[in-house]
């Protein structure tokens, strides 16, 4: 590595301060890891304990209403917590250029990226983030991303990055519809639905793109593209490139399952708070992405929040049959903090909203 950035600090500073990313430091020619991003050997993915004979569930999603359908979604939802979708409905060139968009963005001059950092970005709405949570981590996690909340679309139009406007609008657009249709799926097995503005707030009051870019790394098995975690969501809906990386927590002990790319599918995973309102009835899973050590590497979820001043708890729908609640009721944004306060560090969080 070069002089200029040789320590950890100045890593840091480069990195996180100096808002270049880790796509700055792959920019600059680095040949090894920074120390600042080697994982200890423990959190490292060990290709000794891979599940290859096992798969996620790949589900034909164009008769979304049969209840054939419904209910092989709803059993992957609570077996696995994990599930791919085919003709869902978006179409596969909306995915395509949203995957060249989000590579466009990452692709430009640094000074042209920081124009998104918090310090500087046109919005609330746009933000150029690194890692994780680098504040609060020991090692950081070889990834960048910009995160887009989706408020309307003049308001994107007016403030999202113009290299992944068009594309990222027009997959929102599309995407929408079918997050409210799984999730009708989805409730119906709780007894509920979602039709009142009120209950669609408590579940998808916030939707937030993220274009996650994971730069070709020197030593990928030294470090984490992501962290083992749960999504803290509602639900997630992924959008992975062909590369792959994603691996989700195996059945038996320490093992994990990759997710191989189906071309045109979309991965969805169940979140801690549909967890919460399901009592467990569905179960968000761990799962953890590593970079390519050849390729830059895109993923775009989509995070289905609860509005941020929703309370989350147990659903009365759920709880009606006498069903004690393993879950005291605690508001979204507490939550949300809670897991930004911390590295990541597998299904931890959920403990904050345990009774």
């Amino acid at each position: 590595m070069s002089a200029p950035i040789s320590s950890s600090s100045d890593v840091i500073d480069f990195v996180v301060h100096r808002g270049n990313g880790v796509t700055g430091l792959v920019q600059i020619g680095v040949e090894s890891v920074p120390d600042r991003y080697i994982q200890p050997r423990e959190e490292r993915l060990d290709p000794s304990k891979l599940e290859t004979q096992e798969s996620i569930p790949i589900i034909d999603f164009s008769n979304w209403a049969d209840p054939k359908v419904a209910e092989s979604i709803c059993d992957a939802a609570s077996k696995w917590g994990f599930f791919q979708i085919v003709n869902h409905g978006v179409p596969l060139e909306v995915l395509e250029d949203l995957k060249n968009a989000a590579r466009r963005f990452f692709e430009l001059p640094g000074e042209e990226r920081k124009k998104y950092l918090k310090e500087n970005s046109p919005s609330e709405t746009v933000r150029l983030c690194t890692s994780f949570s680098p504040q609060a981590e020991e090692v950081l996690e070889w990834k960048d991303y910009l995160t887009l909340l989706w408020v309307s679309e003049s308001e994107a139009s007016a403030f999202w990055p113009p290299a992944c406007r068009d594309q990222a609008i027009a997959y929102m657009k599309k995407a929408e519809v079918l997050i409210r249709r799984l999730l009708e799926v989805l409730l119906k097995r709780l007894h509920t639905k979602e039709r009142d503005r009120t209950k669609e707030y408590m579940l998808m009051g916030e939707l937030r793109l993220s274009l996650n870019y994971y730069p070709r790394c020197p030593s990928p098995e030294l470090t984490a593209g992501v962290g083992r975690h749960s999504d803290i969501s509602t639900i997630t809906v992924l959008l992975q490139d062909e590369t792959g990386g994603l691996y989700v927590r195996g059945a038996k002990e320490d093992t994990w399952i990759p997710v191989p790319p189906v071309k045109g599918a979309l991965v969805v995973n169940i979140g801690d708070v549909l967890q919460i309102m399901s009592n467990d009835l569905y179960k968000s899973i761990e799962h953890r992405a590593i970079a390519n050590r050849s390729r830059n590497r895109v993923s775009v979820p989509i995070f289905v929040n609860p509005g941020p001043d929703t309370i989350i708890g147990p659903l009365p729908e759920v709880l009606e049959s006498g069903e004690k609640p393993v879950y005291k009721h605690v508001t979204f944004a507490d939550y949300f903090k809670h897991f930004f306060s911390k590295g990541h560090d597998g299904k931890n969080t959920i403990e904050f909203a345990r009774i």
